[in-house]
């Protein structure tokens, strides 16, 4: 079975540090699924005026943390962990993506 390999941006690097113990297990587990299949997650579109068509999410800790992510052939990139209030993560996703380009 093929495995894609993980990779943090240096923002989504520090939102996992900035999260509890057992919540960054949580989410450990999910890149670790991820890793096994790109396609575990569900496609984001464009919502609110929030355009990350082409972007995944997954949940993590009973669907309260969001991690958002790309994949560009084997490589997942993870745009963005955190917490889905008030649609925040994804704004932050589509702030950080832009920079990126």
């Amino acid at each position: 079975m093929p495995t894609w390999k993980v990779e943090l941006i240096q923002e989504a690097h520090a939102d996992f540090k900035r999260l509890d113990g057992h919540v960054k297990k949580l989410v450990l587990k999910q890149l670790v699924k991820l890793e096994q299949n790109p396609q575990y997650g569900d496609p984001l579109g464009n919502k609110a005026g929030i355009n990350l068509e082409g972007y995944s999410k997954l949940y993590a800790d009973k669907k309260r943390i969001r991690i958002i992510y790309e994949v560009m052939d084997d490589i997942i990139k993870i745009i963005a962990i955190d917490k889905r209030e008030d649609m925040e993560v994804y704004r932050i996703a589509l702030k950080r993506i832009l920079s990126l380009k």
